[in-house]
């Protein structure tokens, strides 16, 4: 594949496929709060909202969602929206409504006493939600949330449907100009592969931090891969060790 490829197509296909992700995640991650927090309101009627939407938006395929918003919304709406919004709305609400129910998880999974001790401080519902739901439970989301953020991710490739030059679209035109689909498709691979990595590591940053912050210990990587011996036993064996050693000796004084 030639430099002009590279730098005019491949590139920019990479940069859009970032700001797509960025800004599809942002919106899903304030749909995901919002809706998730309301599907645990005490009220019936913002919960069956909630639920309608999140059942709606998990019912419909993503790719249709964002041809409706391009082609049917604006004879309707009487505008039209570019098609990177399109792209990053339709995205942006798909994938919110699956985190709704990563939140909603996560803040059922708070025990009930943490609830009630916010209610004996007499802290208003904003405020249990902020200082003891929400500082226990995010820990919990951000696994999820990372799985959700890398199939989002792929979930981009969906918008060269629209002729929006990401990564795929790239990919195309490159193929068409070159008759080589093996090399920029297994490059394309490894660029997905790249960002992937990439925001897996931030996402267990952020998770070691959260953690951190309710002093909580998060995992190491390869637990099962430590070649340094426990402490304890270690201190269990040190007595073997040196009984070991002295009846070695004592056999080797009688033998001599």
């Amino acid at each position: 594949m030639t430099t002009g490829l590279w730098e005019h197509w491949v590139l920019p296909g990479i940069w859009i496929t970032i700001q797509l992700t960025l800004y599809s995640a942002a919106l899903a991650a304030v749909v995901a709060f919002a809706v998730g927090a309301a599907r645990t309101h005490r009220s019936k009627a913002v919960r069956f909202l909630a639920g309608f939407y999140t059942e709606i938006f998990r019912g419909t395929s993503a790719l249709v969602l964002m041809f409706w918003m391009f082609f049917v919304l604006p004879p309707l709406a009487g505008w039209q929206l570019v098609p990177m919004w399109a792209a990053v709305l339709a995205l942006g609400l798909s994938y919110g409504a699956y985190g709704a129910e990563i939140v909603r998880g996560a803040l059922n999974a708070v025990s009930p006493a943490q609830r009630e001790a916010g209610v004996a401080l007499s802290f208003t519902p904003w405020q249990r939600m902020r200082l003891i739901l929400l500082p226990q439970a995010v820990p919990e989301m951000i696994p999820p949330f990372s799985n959700l953020l890398i199939e989002l991710l792929k979930g981009t490739a969906l918008v060269s449907l629209l002729g929006i030059g990401d990564v795929s679209f790239a990919a195309y035109l490159v193929r068409l100009a070159t008759q080589d689909s093996a090399q920029i498709y297994t490059i394309s691979l490894v660029i997905y592969f790249v960002l992937a990595f990439l925001l897996t590591r931030g996402m267990r940053a952020l998770e070691r931090k959260a953690k951190a912050g309710i002093g909580q210990k998060s995992e190491p990587v390869f637990k099962g891969l430590s070649l340094r011996r426990p402490a304890g036993r270690a201190r269990e064996l040190e007595p073997m060790t040196r009984g070991g050693g002295a009846s070695m000796n004592a056999g080797t004084g009688g033998a001599s």
